[in-house]
């Protein structure tokens, strides 16, 4: 070949080789280099932590439920216990954080808050379980708010009683240290399951004591109080239901609750805005703002009188609790007619605040109770009365059947039933204080030409605020807020706008004392053809106090409550109110057991609104107040009658010595 014929060939060649060069050489970068040396991470597949030095084991635990859900619990068994009794919790609080209010070796400090009557389950040498219910942290399963029993409103096989006694069932089974015995007990929610506890109980299950319970939610616990919306609860709804473990946060949009719910317009509305009804619960509220089968069929009072009484229940009540004042009392009514041995049905009411007996219980806002009054519950009642059905050999409690501490003279009573005025040889008697003419109250009728009524002009643009603006949302002192006090604030506030009727007596010269429900006896008419009505029975201090110059002329409620209108002829039924006409309102009010002291007035206060704690009333016939529309909130002119024949008074139980 020429050498012009060769060059042409690598010519021609080049780009060939060059490509299988191209080739080889990323075979020759596929060699990987060698790997770097390895950093083993510091923290351990699965860590143990050394316990040795605490005062108590810890056992986390799944129980499963005859469905094959099984529910998260904690147990707690102090270092050492053998046959000891067990203190079971079932809550949808979230088992853990309930038994770690402090990352200590020491079983007090652990369990130092809600929900834990701490010295009477450390110092009594309990075991301590707290289980999550069905669906909610730790627990399988799905929630359903107040799960009901198996019937019409769950079909299903399980419910919070056959929880219960499959979880009894397994504790008595599986924890050695135990003698078998079990006692259930909880304040609010927590309260309302050692009730559910009573339906068909386990043979360990020896006593309950509910706190507090979640009883009636249309009633006068915690959803509606006599038909009327207790909106301010919508957050805990949103984060209790949205979530399994609670963490989708209502948010705040204003710094006064007052602002935001009266923007807003209704409770319906507010929902929708803040995407509420993707949660089940706030579709059936919206579906039932009546007193119909729904909430009759899981009222605890009502499904409990129909159930044998077969364990020793300790109602625990108190006197300002803000958010179950109802339900506790109710049960009692339910259940004690069926305590024919009087040996199975106790009742404690203290003067605190929603679950204060767990706490200090020496004051509750401006009021002082000159002893720590939670204490002495949890030491001399709570503590021997569980000792005497869980331990053996223990003494028989020196507890009575009503232990029922007096406000206003702040001493405690034990008494043999309830409502009952003192030990023995007292009645009480349902006597009338009348709204008489000159806004004054007096036990003697209205007289022929007294003034026939006093009126008031209710704007649903200015509603009447339940508490001094501006108004914080519902919370506890941990998150600086004071909602557990507001049934103590006082109403002088209110008591000086012009739609609030004002009615007092002369100042006392002797002690007024009531034990039991007042009833508001109310004829009233209103321009509109709806309206909501608020009572409050109130102590009004002398103008000035010795030793507390705040309390000097303080407007302290005593016992006060709300009723929608719409509801007058039927709790099931909505109708519109006849404007113009002057008809009776007659509803209870909470439970009380005060004695109003010489020096002292008694007042009523009557007005028609309460806001934001219940939403308002349009005062315009609608279907449903959950979707009031803005030109359905009209001012109506309010008539509260006292005259003969038309007498609006308030039924007292009143205390008539021996």
């Amino acid at each position: 070949m020429k050498l012009i014929d060769r060059v042409r060939t690598l010519t021609l060649l080049a780009p060939v080789l060059g490509a299988l060069l191209l080739f080889v050489e990323p075979a020759v970068a596929q060699s990987a280099p060698p790997p770097p040396p390895a950093l083993p991470s510091e923290t351990p597949t699965k860590f143990e932590p050394a316990t040795d030095s605490f005062d108590y084991i810890r056992r986390d635990v799944m129980i499963p439920m005859r469905d094959g859900v099984k529910l998260h619990a904690v147990i707690l068994v102090p270092k050492g216990a053998q046959g000891a009794p067990i203190l079971l919790t079932r809550t949808p609080y979230n088992a853990t954080e309930l038994t770690s209010h402090s990352p200590s070796a020491h079983l007090g400090p652990i369990l130092n808050g809600y929900d834990n009557a701490t010295d009477v389950i450390v110092e009594g040498g309990y075991i301590r379980v707290v289980e999550d219910v069905r669906g909610k942290y730790g627990s399988e399963g799905d929630y359903v708010m107040n799960r009901p029993l198996h019937g019409p409103q769950n079909p299903t096989p399980v419910d919070h009683a056959t929880d219960t006694y499959d979880t009894i069932d397994w504790l008595v089974k599986n924890i050695p240290e135990s003698n078998g015995k079990v006692g259930i007990l909880g304040i609010s929610y927590d309260g309302f399951l050692p009730l559910m506890a009573l339906v068909n109980p386990h043979p360990a299950l020896k006593v309950a004591v509910p706190m507090n319970p979640m009883v009636d939610g249309w009633m006068g616990d915690d959803w509606f109080h006599n038909g009327a919306f207790r909106q301010q609860n919508m957050p805990y709804i949103y984060e209790q239901v949205a979530k399994r473990a609670n963490d989708a946060k209502w948010w705040t949009s204003h710094f006064d609750d007052y602002d935001m719910f009266l923007q807003a317009g209704s409770a319906g509305e507010l929902g929708r805005r803040r995407g509420l009804e993707q949660v089940g619960f706030w579709r059936k509220l919206l579906d039932h703002p009546s007193y119909d089968a729904f909430w009759r069929d899981q009222a605890m009072d009502k499904v409990l009188a129909a159930q044998p009484l077969k364990v020793p229940v300790m109602l625990v009540h108190s006197l300002w609790d803000q958010e179950d004042i109802y339900g506790a009392i109710a049960v009692y009514k339910a259940i004690k007619p069926k305590d024919t041995d009087n040996d199975k049905v106790f009742l404690v009411l203290g003067p605190w605040h929603h679950g204060q007996e767990i706490a200090d219980g020496s004051t509750l806002g401006a009021l002082r109770f000159n002893s720590d009054t939670a204490l002495t519950f949890r030491r001399e009642i709570l503590r021997p009365f569980l000792d005497q059905y869980l331990k053996e050999g223990a003494p028989k409690a020196d507890v009575p059947h009503v232990m029922a501490f007096e406000t206003g003279t702040n001493t405690w009573r034990r008494l043999p039933a309830w409502p009952a005025g003192c030990a023995t040889g007292c009645t009480v008697r349902p006597t009338p204080l009348y709204l008489t003419a000159g806004l004054r109250l007096s036990f003697a009728a209205p007289k022929p030409g007294d003034t026939a009524f006093d009126e008031y002009l209710s704007d649903p643009a200015k509603p009447v605020p339940f508490r001094a603006r501006p108004i914080q949302p519902v919370g506890y002192d941990d998150k600086g807020l004071t909602w557990p006090k507001w049934l103590v604030d006082d109403q002088r506030e209110a008591s000086g706008r012009p739609d609030v009727v004002v009615f007092a007596s002369g100042v006392l010269s002797a002690p007024v004392k009531i034990s039991g429900e007042p009833i508001a006896n109310l004829i009233a008419s209103t321009s509109g053809t709806d309206s909501d009505w608020v009572v409050k029975v109130i102590d009004v201090y002398p103008d000035e106090v010795a030793g507390q110059p705040a309390m000097g002329g303080y407007q302290l409620m005593v016992s006060a409550d709300i009723f929608r209108g719409r509801y007058r002829e039927s709790l099931e039924t909505a109708k519109p109110i006849a404007p113009g006409q002057a008809l009776l309102y007659r509803f209870a009010l909470p439970t009380a057991n005060h004695v109003f002291l010489p020096g002292h007035r008694i007042m009523v206060q009557v007005q028609s609104s309460w806001f934001p704690l219940y939403d308002r009333n349009p005062q315009t016939f609608v279907p449903s107040i959950f979707w009031a529309k803005p030109e359905d909130y009209r001012k109506a002119v309010q008539r509260i009658y006292h005259a003969p024949g038309q007498a609006s008074f308030i039924e007292l139980p009143l205390v008539a010595a021996p």
